[in-house]
């Protein structure tokens, strides 16, 4: 399954590529850690499975998810609460 990761974080773009590392069937293809960069990964790499965060410079998950079509697959990584339920509503 080609994974995508779109986080700001550093840290947390290298510990889930840690965690990923364990999956051989997840192939990373990629990551960005902004909006710009997310949304031409998403259409130059075609990835099957986006590790999403929320908040990113220059907009939101939400906003990336709304400019894709078709949408891969997402599963939405943040440590905000508040941002968890609105992923879940999503």
């Amino acid at each position: 399954m080609k994974t995508l990761i779109v986080d700001d974080t550093r840290l947390a773009r290298q510990e889930l590529r840690t965690l990923l590392a364990a999956h051989p069937d997840i192939e990373l293809v990629g990551e960005a850690d902004d909006l710009p960069a997310a949304r031409d990964a998403v259409q130059r790499l075609k990835p099957d499975l986006l590790l999403l965060g929320i908040q990113l410079p220059s907009g939101t998950g939400f906003d990336l998810l709304d400019q894709l079509d078709p949408l891969p697959l997402v599963i939405f990584t943040t440590a905000y609460d508040q941002y968890a339920v609105r992923a879940f509503e999503s």
